[in-house]
């Protein structure tokens, strides 16, 4: 396993989203890194990406921020948004923050249940049942997000939203003050299921979560909406590419009744 490596070509840099916002895409997954305040130096890194690629997030932090991060925050525990976390933080000496409904899956206690191996098709869903599902142990490192809609010292002027429906500890994180919105895998900007056909040259659309590892799709569509009712004006999701315009707010809206009337009629 210690072989195993990431082609350099499958590291890149995403697009601008924000002056203060920063992401990198690992092969189908997304990292990030806010700054909290201009000027400053003290930022905060959204999950920690596939398993042996902590090189490549140390490395792209070093550039783009020159010191390392005061936190690590995690949108939740699925195996491509967790799997450096650990060595991140005991490297870097620093907290790792996620929804406490996560915990189960973040302290060695519990396992993510097995993958819904014939949900939306494509490639990624006939690999589910290859990929690692935990329990990972983060241990000391672990703290708990604040309740949904509250501030968290760990990304200053962002909220922290409950997003369940993909994992029950889901959480999403919105910013007030530019309607920007890190989405985490509550929806995607490419087709999760075919991630690897699509993901990099597919222009942003919005589909739901992976369908593969999602645990209730019902509730799913009531976090979409919940996000949807924030009027964003940017989406910086955890699998595709950042989406940002006039009509973004009106396409998630569009996309919010859309996905809802899907999982009613699947009813």
């Amino acid at each position: 396993m210690a072989s195993i490596s990431i082609p350099d070509e499958d590291v890149i840099p995403l697009p601008h989203v924000a002056d203060d916002l920063r992401g990198l895409r690992i092969l189908f997954v997304n990292v990030y890194g806010v700054s909290h305040t201009p000027g400053t130096t003290t930022w905060t890194l959204i999950d920690a990406g596939l398993p042996f690629s902590a090189t490549y997030i140390r490395s792209w932090a070093k550039e783009q921020f020159g010191t390392p991060p005061s936190a690590i925050v995690l949108t939740h525990g699925h195996f491509d948004h967790v799997s450096n976390a650990r060595e991140l933080a005991e490297t870097w000496q620093i907290p790792v923050y996620a929804h406490p409904l996560e915990f189960p899956y973040l302290t060695g206690q519990k396992s993510y249940p097995a993958p819904h191996v014939g949900a939306g098709g494509g490639l990624m869903t006939l690999l589910s049942p290859l990929y690692p599902r935990g329990p990972v142990d983060l241990g000391d490192r672990l703290r708990a997000l604040p309740a949904d809609g509250e501030p968290t010292a760990a990304l200053p002027g962002w909220e922290v939203i409950h997003t369940p429906g993909h994992t029950p500890g889901h959480v999403s994180f919105f910013r007030p003050s530019d309607r920007l919105l890190l989405a985490g895998d509550a929806f995607c900007t490419t087709k999760p299921e075919s991630f690897f056909e699509a993901a990099i040259t597919q222009d942003p659309e919005l589909h739901g979560p992976p369908a593969y590892f999602t645990w209730d799709e019902k509730i799913a569509a009531q976090s979409i909406q919940k996000l949807a009712a924030l009027q964003p004006k940017t989406l910086a999701p955890g699998h595709g590419h950042p989406l940002a315009g006039e009509d973004v707010y009106a396409r998630m809206e569009q996309f919010a009744r859309q996905f809802a009337g899907e999982n009613r009629s699947a009813a």
